[in-house]
């Protein structure tokens, strides 16, 4: 690490007051109530919310799209899967790039191409404009989870690290939960594509709040580009059993989320239940449950174990996913809070799982599981809507159900193969 990153102040036109009483001297760490900490935080949180908010901008606006441009579930779902799928494949090779051309640099400019492309969405001609141009934004966006970690780590106190990293968190659920309301409503008075255009303004202000805010790095060193050093590690975590065990369940978790999120709205829409596209969009205000059951993880998991944890959030996924099988509004609605609460607790307990169990090259083993994630919500998102085309709201459940029973199926051998290997170890040391 041969050289200490001097990347230029947020702002150029920024006055040297605020800099010099709001910022921490180079080498110091940022903790609460210290300088520079509340405005790193607001920072990485308008950093999530728009983050969020880009991603998933379609996924409200689904049944709008298909009408409009006369394709059905599964076609107009490539609108979400797109940009989902670049995400995952583009997330490893920035978070390498970050590591030469520093955090603060790369989320800036992964953010920025964002916001120009989602401010050219909504002139999209046809439904394969709409697709490219979703891709190219997912692609860009991969590098704001690549760094803003790693930022985060670099430049805040370890004891202050979890509180900072559960802000970012909380930025990407309201971000998500907000566009698909922001475009729910819009699209219900003015259609689809003014709803994309609010969605690419709220960016374009979160993005302006992130520029100006975010301080300096002050703890970053820049590195050499290895390819071959990156390589290494990616194989190293890929033979980990335990880690390809945990890639596997964020993706297969996600893919029940995000099968049922794309889907719901062409459920919704239609009988029995008739909802007008703006309610369609409030539904997603359920995303909240999820930030209080991430948050209940840790708890769950110093209870139960790690396993028994997962299995309270496949019990609980699986409960709602049946539960929205009924014709009854208020049982559909309770199963969607359910499967939420579910899903974000799986994807705590194994996001967190990863860092631990890596011991080397935690960035590498957590973009991994990244990709291994928004593969999932790829998958889930356009099989979902396949199946749904193909056999209703049931089959999408069935669908669900099915990578459910691959996360018990995986957890059950991870919980066989531990027993095993205590047992050898109680033997040999007989």
């Amino acid at each position: 690490m041969p050289s200490v990153s001097t990347e230029a102040p947020v702002t150029a036109g920024a006055s040297a007051a605020p800099s010099a009483v709001s910022s921490p001297a180079p080498g110091e760490q940022l903790t609460p109530g210290g300088p520079g900490y509340r405005r790193m935080s607001l920072a990485l949180f308008a950093a999530g919310i728009a983050t969020f908010a880009l991603l998933y901008s379609t996924q409200a606006l689904l049944p709008a799209i298909s009408a409009d441009f006369g394709v059905t579930a599964g076609q107009a779902s490539w609108t979400v899967s797109a940009a989902t799928g670049a995400l995952a494949l583009f997330v490893l090779p920035l978070s390498a790039l970050s590591e030469r051309f520093g955090r603060r640099t790369l989320m800036t400019a992964s953010l920025a191409v964002a916001v120009v492309v989602g401010l050219l969405v909504p002139f999209a001609p046809n439904l394969e404009w709409l697709v490219a141009l979703r891709a190219v934004q997912g692609a860009a966006l991969a590098g704001l989870p690549a760094s803003a970690m790693a930022f985060l780590a670099e430049e805040v106190r370890p004891k202050a690290l979890v509180a900072a990293i559960g802000l970012f968190v909380a930025g990407n659920s309201i971000g998500g939960m907000s566009g698909r309301i922001l475009t729910g409503w819009v699209a219900q008075a003015w259609g689809w594509r003014a709803a994309l255009a609010a969605v690419g303004l709220l960016a374009l202000a979160c993005a302006v709040t992130f520029r100006v805010m975010l301080p300096r790095a002050r703890n970053f060193t820049s590195r050499t580009l290895s390819p071959r050093a990156l390589a290494r590690t990616v194989k190293g975590h890929l033979s980990d059993p335990l880690l390809l065990r945990l890639y596997a369940i964020g993706g297969l978790f996600m893919t029940v989320f995000g099968a049922v999120y794309t889907v719901i709205g062409y459920r919704l829409v239609a009988a029995p239940f008739h909802l007008p596209q703006g309610v369609v969009g409030s539904v997603f205000v359920v995303y909240l449950v999820g930030t209080v059951s991430s948050a209940a993880a840790g708890r769950l998991v110093a209870r139960l174990g790690r396993r028994g944890a997962l299995y309270l959030a496949v019990g609980t996924t699986t409960a709602g996913l049946l539960l929205t099988l009924s014709d009854a509004l208020a049982a559909v609605l309770l199963g969607l809070v359910l499967i939420t609460a579910g899903f974000f607790a799986g994807h705590a307990v194994a996001s967190s799982s990863v860092s631990r169990t890596a011991r080397t090259g935690r960035a590498q083993a957590s973009a991994l599981y990244q990709s291994s994630y928004y593969l999932g919500s790829s998958a889930g998102g356009t099989l979902g809507a396949i199946a749904f085309h193909a056999g209703g709201w049931s089959a999408t459940v069935s669908l669900g159900l099915l990578a459910v029973l691959g996360v018990v199926s995986l957890t059950l051998y991870g919980s066989r193969r531990a027993r095993v290997e205590r047992r050898a170890t109680a033997a040999a040391a007989r």
